[in-house]
């Protein structure tokens, strides 16, 4: 009985057994990922038609509201939306109408990460272009710093000097390396495999973004850089295997966010500049400002008076119906519900292929092109794509929807980590024998 006892305690413990047979996780991000990447064979994405064949797949995965880049892959590492962690854009407001300062360093997130986790039961860690990651508590680290130059990146780079030994050791003493090709960023991950078998790594390809940026949901380009992320996974997988641990790691392949086509743009700032709510915002005379990013623009008040709001509420509900139908309103009561930025009165989010920017001056509605994202989270074009592989993944699992939060507590799971944080629920489906 005591024996009996013993193996029931031991296999509660095991299960699914992720503490006998994993001892890696590598998470690799697709940028602009999207579930027809894999759910539809014309893509030809060969590595990741395998892995959903023989792991777990999403039909769809629910982004975080701005459905962007940053505040996405926070989600990712916390279990946590935006009004949790800190991380609501891109780029901070600047009330002067010019772009912010990008969240790049890990001190912008407010609440404990899958690094901090991972660090406390002394596993290594690497991060590899993951956004908001600079400083982060990992032993091989090239941060996504966006537009604030090489030299910063190379300042906040692990170990010393780590991007001069990649050069010279993956690409030939090349005196740059082009990081928009996803194959690039997979052979630095190859790398770090070869040389560090981290625990927890995760690796942010961002290519396809940038080709859905230019040509919207389909293209040429579009096709050349999914098709880059494919062979990208790939060479991480055959680095995995070259170390002797891809039988003991579980793989992720994840997103941030869809996309949608744009048709339209609309800049709503002209509306309130016209009614007197933003005379010259850089010389500070403002009531209200839309601080727009992609798909969704957000109402910033100045002295975050009732009067105000009402007149531009007033404003927005008196346009007429040629102009109303491009967007819809989020009030504050459903940017709670959703966890978003909490310094708003307000947010709109694009429909009908509309999508917004912060001019102040010239026509309110042009055509638009190419394509973004940042909008609600409500339907199909902006959900995200979700594959597992590996040890005590289900193969053949399929998961109907869910969300970005519901990644950290599966990674937690998978390598025994306290992340007590993490708000999202992991997916019955997603770990064979539950």
């Amino acid at each position: 009985m005591k024996k009996l006892l013993f193996l029931l305690i031991l296999s509660a413990f095991a299960f699914p057994g992720f503490s006998q047979k994993v001892k890696q996780v590598v998470i690799i991000s697709v940028d602009g990922f999207r579930p027809d990447f894999y759910l539809d064979t014309a893509w030809h994405t060969v590595t990741m038609h395998s892995l959903m064949r023989q792991g777990t797949y999403a039909k769809g995965v629910n982004s975080v509201f701005p459905s962007m880049t940053y505040p996405s892959h926070t989600t990712i590492v916390t279990g946590v939306q935006p009004l949790q962690h800190g991380v609501y854009y891109n780029a901070m407001f600047e009330s002067t109408g010019s772009t912010g300062r990008i969240y790049w360093n890990d001190s912008s997130i407010k609440t404990p990460t899958l690094w901090t986790a991972a660090q406390k039961k002394g596993l290594k860690t690497a991060a590899l272009f993951w956004p908001v990651s600079a400083d982060a508590p990992v032993a091989y680290n090239i941060p996504d710093i966006g537009s604030m130059g090489e030299a910063i990146r190379a300042q906040y780079s692990k170990p010393a000097g780590f991007i001069d030994e990649v050069k010279t050791n993956v690409f030939s003493s090349a005196a740059k390396i082009e990081y928009g090709k996803n194959i690039n960023i997979a052979r630095i991950a190859a790398y770090v495999i070869e040389k560090g078998r981290p625990n927890l790594m995760a690796v942010h390809f961002f290519a396809v973004d940038h080709a859905e940026h230019m040509q919207g949901r389909n293209g040429e380009m579009v096709k050349e850089a999914v098709a880059d992320a494919d062979s990208g996974i790939a060479i991480i997988i055959d680095a995995l295997k070259k170390a002797g641990i891809w039988e003991t790691t579980v793989l992720l392949v994840v997103g941030d966010h869809g996309f949608v086509d744009v048709k339209t743009t609309v800049s709503p700032n002209v509306w309130l500049k016209e009614a007197g709510l933003a005379n010259d915002v850089k010389k500070d005379d403002w009531k209200a400002q839309f601080n727009s990013v992609g798909g969704s623009s957000y109402l910033y008040l100045k002295n975050h008076d009732q009067q105000t709001l009402d007149a531009v509420k007033k404003i927005l509900a008196q346009l007429p119906e040629s102009k109303r139908k491009l967007f819809a309103v989020m009030d504050r009561k459903k940017l709670n519900q959703i966890g978003a930025n909490p310094e708003v009165a307000l947010a709109l989010t694009g429909l009908n292929g509309a999508a917004f920017n912060n001019a102040f001056t010239g026509e309110d509605i042009k055509p638009g092109h190419g394509g973004t994202h940042g909008y609600f989270p409500d339907f199909r074009e902006i959900q995200t794509g979700f594959i597992a592989y590996g040890p005590g993944i289900t193969k053949g699992g399929v998961i109907p929807e869910m969300n970005l939060r519901d990644i950290a507590p599966a990674v937690a799971k998978i390598l025994g980590l306290d992340l007590p944080s993490a708000k999202g629920r992991i997916p019955a489906v997603l770990f064979s024998g539950r």
